[in-house]
């Protein structure tokens, strides 16, 4: 899905590139593979005899169409020996299924040159060690448990958001988290400047002393000409969601845009020189360009009201929400599966994909908003808030907002030094709210 995401904004791009520091200076970041680097053994990869030569350690990968018993018997076992390793390996719990090209396998030999134990790390906190015995195979899973280190992520936007992910700033994934806690506030679409800058307290994740990805967003600024957008993660009864330092819900009744990226190439207004019918005419419409195929997604909770061809309008998802809001999703080039009308929708549930149907000069999605029958401005639409905080646990809220944003205040200031280095962090880690 992420890359699904990074391809289509290779093509449309937003105003904004990444002027970017992490904090520690001394901790590197890594590129983001889809194949983890094997981790290292906590014990010697065989038990050796002593005074016996020492096992030569080699790694292997997969290729395209491989499995894993492919690479064993081209390795030197038998297929008989590569199948036994490979039900091991299942009966321990790795996957094998999920194995892909370039995914790697440590192999010991011997000094006879035999395979004696093969290991594979399908993720840096799991680990699989197969050893040759006697008679058999014997397979032991180790799982590695993460050191949580809070760290401080920070970026200025020159040409592209996205740039932090490519020069390695951020992970990708920590990217669409931040855009996500501020969607319902700020559109990066239509609103990212260059010059707008980021903040980003994250839990780091360690395994064996190596930096592997960074888990959860503890508290994010966004900081724009206008001001700053601030966000503090709090668990509320058993979910983990975001605030503002004044205890409101960043999620609100409506998102910012009805898709994750993409460009405003019309805006709304009442004078609008028309591309196909000519003439001036309204434009009660948000334009978004976007590449067909693009989801589309829905604004908010709602109930269809229409979901099909629409005259001029193409093809059309209309939605009915709540306090007198409708919304309306036009040029589609199809409509998602189960999106009917009567049917009940969800925030950020894909209804459609974009398309240029209709009067249409190429693909885009007109998306049009209207309150108690009138059409109103999406981007100056003051949308209901969401929940906030219980009373109860406001105080526990406070003390927490201040003390996260804080911390990104202080390194801020000028001639701030690296937060000292925590290790694992007192800050509880919700791993139900991590995002794998």
């Amino acid at each position: 899905m992420i890359r699904r995401i990074l391809a289509v904004l290779g093509i449309v791009g937003l105003a904004g590139s990444i002027g970017w520091h992490v904090w520690p200076s001394d901790v590197a970041q890594p590129e983001q593979a889809a194949v983890p680097a094997l981790p290292p053994a906590e014990q010697p990869v065989a038990a050796a005899a002593p005074g016996a030569p020492a096992l030569r350690t080699e790694t292997v990968e997969l290729r395209r169409r491989d499995t894993l018993a492919d690479v064993l018997m081209r390795s030197g076992l038998s297929a008989a020996e590569a199948h036994a390793v490979a039900k091991g390996l299942r009966e321990a719990g790795a996957n094998l299924r999920r194995m892909r090209a370039g995914d790697r396998l440590e192999l010991s030999r011997d000094a006879g040159e035999r395979i004696v134990a093969v290991a594979y790390a399908p993720s840096a906190w799991q680990r699989f060690h197969a050893t040759r015995g006697q008679a058999d195979w014997t397979v032991e899973r180790t799982e590695v448990t993460p050191e949580i280190r809070t760290e401080i992520r920070e970026g200025e936007v020159r040409n592209s958001l996205w740039d932090a992910v490519d020069a390695g700033a951020i992970g990708a994934q920590t990217m669409l988290d931040l855009v996500q806690i501020f969607e319902s506030s700020f559109d990066f679409t239509a609103d990212t400047r260059a010059g707008d800058r980021f903040r980003l307290l994250v839990e780091a994740r360690y395994a064996n002393g190596a930096f592997v990805e960074d888990g959860r967003i503890l508290a994010a600024q966004y900081l724009t000409e206008d001001g700053t957008l601030a966000g503090v993660a709090f668990e509320v009864g058993d979910r983990t969601a975001y605030y503002d330092p004044d205890g409101r819900s960043l999620k609100r009744m409506f998102l910012r845009s009805p898709l994750q990226f993409s460009r405003i190439s019309s805006g709304f207004t009442y004078r609008r020189p028309h591309p196909v019918l000519g003439g001036v005419r309204p434009h009660l419409a948000i334009d978004y360009a976007a590449p067909t195929g693009t989801p589309v997604w829905a604004v908010a909770d709602g109930t269809v009201e229409f979901a099909g061809r629409k005259g001029g309008n193409g093809i059309q998802v209309l939605l009915r929400h709540r306090a007198g809001y409708k919304t309306y999703y036009n040029h589609l080039s199809r409509i998602a599966k189960g999106v009917r009308p009567g049917a009940r929708v969800a925030q950020k549930q894909v209804i459609g994909y974009v398309g240029s149907t209709g009067l249409s000069t190429g693909p885009h999605l007109d998306y049009r908003v209207s309150r108690n029958g009138r059409f109103v401005n999406p981007l100056a639409e003051k949308f209901l808030p969401g929940e906030p905080i219980p009373a109860a646990q406001r105080a526990s809220f406070t003390a927490r907002a201040r003390e996260l944003l804080g911390r990104l205040e202080r390194a801020a200031e000028p001639g701030a030094q690296p937060p000292r280095e925590e290790g694992a962090e007192s800050v509880p880690v919700d791993r139900a709210s991590q995002r794998s």
